[in-house]
């Protein structure tokens, strides 16, 4: 783990990375929560998979509109739940039964459009959504916040053993806004997509 005096912004993000709370917040989607744990202390680099739809959704977008949803949840909205990045997506984990309601709801808000008027659902790509049934792989607990190969780590880690989460009508708000935020171009490379750390404390 990283002490505040190797970060320059320890004291304005959370760098600390998932917590033994946390970690066993994520073991209570398995079936058998303390072999996922003993598993993790024999591997604790090792990315893993997790089944959805007991402990948490997952909303799997692209990279920068995820990013973007993320922000809009951070700077206007009540924050959010673990977030994670992998191979390229966003994972933003949800209440239970999200996966099945952010659909419809999605569908609601382009169906609403009256004739002649932009959804506000037309700038929002396709989000997959991982309820019962589905797994998802995510970041390792530990040393989650250094980069890997696959570009898989934690962005708002688990930090206790029953974080608040998000649900459908709360990330349909996000998607919503991300959709009308205003992309800038710049002739300049864009900033590093995995640099910002939200500071869970603002939640509580």
């Amino acid at each position: 783990m990283s002490s505040p005096q190797d970060e320059p912004f320890a004291d304005r993000f959370d760098i600390s990375g998932v917590t033994s709370d946390g970690a066993a917040w994520l073991a209570s989607a398995e079936t058998y929560p303390r072999s996922a744990l003993a598993l993790w202390r024999e591997r604790p680099d090792a990315p893993v998979v997790l089944p959805c739809g007991t402990a948490f959704d997952v909303v799997n977008a692209p990279a920068i509109f995820g990013r973007r949803m993320v922000d809009r949840l951070w700077d206007e909205g009540p924050g959010s739940g673990p977030v994670a990045t992998y191979r390229g997506r966003m994972l933003l984990f949800a209440t239970p039964g999200t996966a099945q309601r952010l659909p419809s709801l999605l569908g609601w808000e382009e169906w609403g459009a009256r004739p002649g008027e932009h959804s506000r659902t037309g700038s929002i790509p396709p989000l997959l959504c991982h309820g019962k049934g589905d797994a998802v792989t995510v970041p390792a607990p530990v040393g989650a916040t250094a980069p890997t190969p696959s570009g898989s780590r934690w962005l708002v880690a688990p930090d206790t053993r029953r974080p608040w989460l998000p649900g459908a009508e709360i990330l349909l708000w996000a998607a919503v806004r991300a959709a009308r935020a205003t992309v800038r171009i710049s002739i300049f490379p864009p900033p590093d997509q995995d640099a910002k750390v939200y500071d869970v404390s603002r939640r509580r």
